[in-house]
């Protein structure tokens, strides 16, 4: 069983928009989730592809060093998170000299991709749905 992970961290995107998007991909085949990713309209669907896609390169990687073959088609999200990063606090300037502060949030996502386990029947079974 091959295992790989990639991490995006820092993204200037909100935790909550981002998370929106990962909930889609979850559990899916990588490739049906690049397929997903690729034509949804929110803006975190362009780090979350790109993530995708690195997972994928790192598992093959991966293999090519265990000298194990790897179908791309046998890779799945296994794992799929959004932690909420720093903030960036900033200040704007309001009536009567107040200050308005903004929040501009940032998201560290994690992207975990496995190939499924072989039972001892012979079927394959999705590590963590037994």
């Amino acid at each position: 069983m091959v295992e790989s992970t990639a991490r995006l961290r820092q993204v200037r995107i909100t935790p909550q928009k981002a998370r929106r998007v990962v909930d889609l991909i979850r559990g899916k085949q990588a490739a049906e989730a690049l397929a997903i990713l690729k034509f949804s309209p929110q803006a975190a669907a362009t780090p979350v592809y790109k993530l995708v896609a690195s997972a994928m390169a790192n598992a093959k990687v991966k293999a090519d060093a265990q000298n194990t073959y790897l179908d791309e088609q046998d890779l799945f999200i296994q794992r799929a998170f959004v932690d909420e990063g720093t903030t960036l606090k900033r200040f704007q300037p309001r009536a009567q000299g107040r200050a308005f502060r903004i929040n501009k949030r940032t998201s560290h996502i994690t992207v975990v991709l496995s190939t499924p386990e072989v039972g001892d029947e012979g079927t394959t079974q999705k590590k963590g749905n037994r």
